[in-house]
């Protein structure tokens, strides 16, 4: 993407001339190099949950007196069942009496013998409290538990974002997640490791939400997909350097305490105003005016040609500024009082839900083809990357609404075809449709959220993208869930989904679509959205970028006289919004 290579106009501020671009350049890094470090925080558990395989340690003493003495190999084959697929590994030999060969087998004694290293680590969270065979459960409770607290964090973090301001929330967020991290690392019962890393997921999901949100509002229309696929490829870094870190580390322990230190540095930098500024437009929408006037103008500098409009807009924020507004909240209940906005919520949320949900459905089929754990990782990190490079291409071009209907009914369609025709296919058109599937899977979730960001108003777009990212990490909690029963509820798990995605693609054509139109401001323009023909290009309203290079765009000037307004009556601006 030609994005790629240099910040785009929308994500950045300062000056004209060579000056201005060192800034742009800053607050492109701020809104896309922090993914990597959160996304190390995202893919830490499936290191540390991976299963090695594993043997019991022989006990002599449930081998008869003469067996005894054998060592070596001759113990093994005394002690251990030997299966097809090699020793076995929850059970031991039982001898009655004096008996030379065994009566039947019982379970492991004396622990478990481990072939390490796994995922790259000599020790990680089985091996450290053997949590195999009886005890394999608490790996997907391990994993459910983490995957709650992200979405815990998502939607406290959102209702923060709306309260206290996205900056706040994300610096706050990382500084949490830092004695959290290492509070994991310290662990010294598997207990302690649940709430620990419960906590530690919230604090990594409020980092990511404000981020999200805030790189958003700081973007101009033709923009915001792309630098939020930008921050998707980042993302993707972030989960494909986990393995190589984990090589160098060795220890789950020590792997942790990297994570942990680099987001410590992450939390050092971003604290400097330059990498992150809070959002000009909340500040806007929530009456603020002092705040916004000082953020726009560390945005956009000073002087250059549009030096004059920018000095007017500036002028009549500070006189609005000193009529001493009280700034005006919104909170999520105000969501529930809502018609569109709800609907909106309820339907991307539940699309997030099944796109995330579905997927272990189509990766379940792949993964045995992949036996071992890191080509297996690296292999379901392709999908990803295909989805993200997909909605670069359609999703400016066809529109959010028919590209999230296109990959629903892809989903739904090779759920529905492994669910009635597995058994009758080749093995290699099982692997195409499941390939297919996560690829689509993975779309329907990335824009999903996207979508969700562009539809909410201002005022309650952190708490509303709260609700739906929360909504996505229920729908991944069901893989661990679903590996608790093992194959046994896969069937019910896969046959849900696939219900469920044939219900969503009914629901997308209530929504509205958001290519290339302004972020709504307030609760009363969130209503105001109506639902297009869907294969009619709806006209793009503005291409105007809110940090351009020639001063504070005409947008924010219009949002004076409407905050003006809003003030004399006594409620919340409601009249044009701005253009962000």
């Amino acid at each position: 993407m030609a994005a790629a290579s240099g910040p785009g106009p929308g994500v950045g501020g300062g000056g004209n001339g060579g000056n201005g671009g060192r800034p742009r350049g800053r607050r492109a890094a701020g809104g896309w190099a922090p993914c990597a470090a959160l996304a190390l925080g995202w893919a830490l558990g499936w290191a540390l949950g991976v299963e090695p395989p594993h043997r019991c340690r022989p006990d002599p003493a449930l081998l008869p007196p003469p067996l005894r003495r054998l060592a070596g190999s001759a113990l093994l084959r005394a002690a251990v069942p030997r299966l097809r697929a090699g020793w076995s590994p929850c059970q031991l030999y039982r001898y009655r009496g004096t008996a030379a060969p065994p009566n039947g087998t019982g379970p492991c004694t004396r622990g478990w013998h481990y072939a390490m290293p796994a995922a790259g680590l000599r020790s990680n969270l089985v091996t450290e409290w053997d949590l195999v065979c009886a005890a394999r459960w608490k790996v997907p409770l391990e994993q459910t538990t983490h995957l709650l607290g992200w979405a815990l964090g998502s939607v406290t973090a959102g209702m923060a974002c709306d309260r206290f301001g996205r900056r706040p929330t994300f610096l706050v967020s990382l500084a949490l997640a830092v004695p959290l991290g290492l509070s994991v690392a310290l662990a010294i019962d598997f207990v302690m490791v649940l709430v620990a890393r419960l906590l530690f997921g919230a604090a990594l999901a409020g980092a990511f939400l404000s981020l999200y949100v805030a790189r958003l509002e700081l973007c101009d229309p033709p923009h915001r997909l792309e630098v939020t696929m930008i921050a998707g490829f980042s993302w993707l870094a972030g989960e494909l350097l986990l393995p190589g870190l984990a090589v160098l580390c060795r220890d789950w322990r020590v792997l942790q305490g990297a994570v942990t230190a680099v987001l410590a540095l992450l939390a050092a930098c971003w604290w400097c105003p330059a990498l992150l500024l809070e959002s000009p437009r909340w500040l806007l929408a929530t009456q603020q005016l002092d705040r916004a006037r000082k953020t726009l103008r560390a945005l956009t500098g000073s002087g250059g040609r549009g030096a004059e409009e920018q000095s007017g807009t500036m002028a009549e924020l500070e006189a609005l500024a000193e009529q001493c507004p009280q700034p005006r909240y919104h909170t999520v209940c105000e969501i529930f009082g809502t018609r569109v906005i709800w609907k909106n919520a309820v339907i991307l949320g539940f699309t997030a839900f099944i796109g995330s949900g579905i997927r272990h459905c189509f990766s379940r089929n792949l993964v045995p083809h992949l036996p071992r754990f890191l080509p297996a990782y690296f292999a379901l990190r392709g999908p990803e990357a295909a989805a993200c490079l997909f909605l670069c291409v359609t999703a400016e071009r066809c529109g959010r609404r028919a590209v999230l209907l296109l990959c629903t009914v892809l989903t739904g369609t090779a759920s529905l075809l492994l669910l009635a025709l597995t058994q009758y296919l080749l093995e290699l058109i099982v692997l195409m449709l499941s390939v297919l599937g996560v690829t689509a899977s993975h779309a329907v979730t990335m824009l999903s959220i996207f979508f969700a960001s562009e539809v909410l108003p201002t005022v309650v777009r952190g708490a509303g993208l709260g609700l739906v990212v929360g909504a996505n990490l229920v729908g991944s909690a069901a893989a661990p869930i679903a590996a608790v029963a093992s194959s046994r509820g896969f069937f019910l798990h896969h046959l849900v989904f696939a219900s469920f995605a044939i219900l969503a693609v009914l629901s997308i054509m209530l929504l509205p679509e958001s290519q290339g139109r302004r972020l709504p401001h307030s609760l009363q323009e969130g209503e105001s959205q109506r639902r297009p023909p869907l294969f009619r290009r709806p006209p793009r309203e503005d291409h105007l970028p809110l940090l351009a290079p020639r001063g504070i765009p005409h947008d924010y000037s219009r949002i004076v006289p409407s905050a003006q307004r809003a003030l004399g009556s006594g409620r919340g601006p409601a009249g044009p919004p701005t253009e962000t």
